[in-house]
């Protein structure tokens, strides 16, 4: 699988509640249980997004965020936790992802802007219907989203991009 393609897993499953930081355990991490593997392979399948796009900058910027967790975080990626994150996902997916392309469509331009408000309204909307045993998975895509979005805002040279940043920095 290409890196491109993992990426994009990643900060699509960031973007879409949560279980993106098991996309790149470090190398001293244990394996990812199964469940976590299929979810780092099957998520972007299961929230099948036609217009929504994560811009290059965020998607590196959340790349080296989840590089960068420390072992603590990634121990919550369990078998239980990535079970309950797939089952949801499928039962879920098509109505996150049609609620995604919408927002998407519908924000205002430049693409920072389109990338950051669509997806932190859509989270904000199914987060709470996420299942109980994927709360830590969620916290530390919080802590990924949120370090991301203050790290994107005070690199930004485009003003634009640097308020709709800020505006969704706090998370969910």
């Amino acid at each position: 699988m290409a890196l491109s393609r993992t990426a994009r897993r990643a900060v699509l499953t960031v973007a879409l509640v949560c279980v993106s930081t098991p996309a790149f355990p470090s190398a001293q991490a244990a394996p990812l249980p199964p469940a976590c593997q299929e979810a780092l392979l099957e998520t972007l399948d299961k929230f099948p997004v036609v217009d929504f796009t994560v811009p290059d900058k965020p998607k590196n910027t959340m790349t080296a965020q989840v590089l960068g967790l420390s072992e603590a975080d990634q121990a919550v990626f369990t078998e239980v936790a990535c079970a309950a994150w797939n089952t949801w996902a499928t039962r879920n997916g098509q109505a996150v992802a049609t609620d995604l392309d919408s927002r998407y469509r519908n924000a205002a331009g430049p693409v920072c802007n389109k990338f950051a408000r669509s997806a932190l309204a859509t989270i904000k909307k199914h987060a709470p219907n996420v299942p109980a045993e994927t709360r830590e998975m969620e916290r530390v895509a919080k802590t990924v989203w949120r370090a991301s979005m203050e790290k994107l805002a005070a690199d930004a040279t485009n003003a634009d991009c640097r308020t709709a940043y800020n505006a969704v920095k706090a998370g969910w």
